[in-house]
């Protein structure tokens, strides 16, 4: 059997949690940064765990995460 190719732009954005679950960074914090208020820029920088319908299309993605 070959190996599994991991997606490599899922493997910059999604990293896998010591109970198996995927965790992910939020959207909005890349540009135009100085119209959000200084707590939306401070809450947006929290990680986030996957949604559970999610988890298995990014488990085929990450085959070896």
């Amino acid at each position: 059997m070959p190996k599994l190719k991991t997606n490599r732009g899922a493997a910059k954005r999604f990293k896998r949690t010591a109970t198996g679950k995927f965790k992910r960074s939020q959207s909005h914090m890349n540009h135009i940064l100085t119209s959000k208020s200084t707590k939306r820029k401070r809450h947006l920088r929290a990680q986030l765990i996957l949604h559970e319908d999610n988890q298995a299309a990014i488990k085929k993605l990450l085959p070896y995460a």
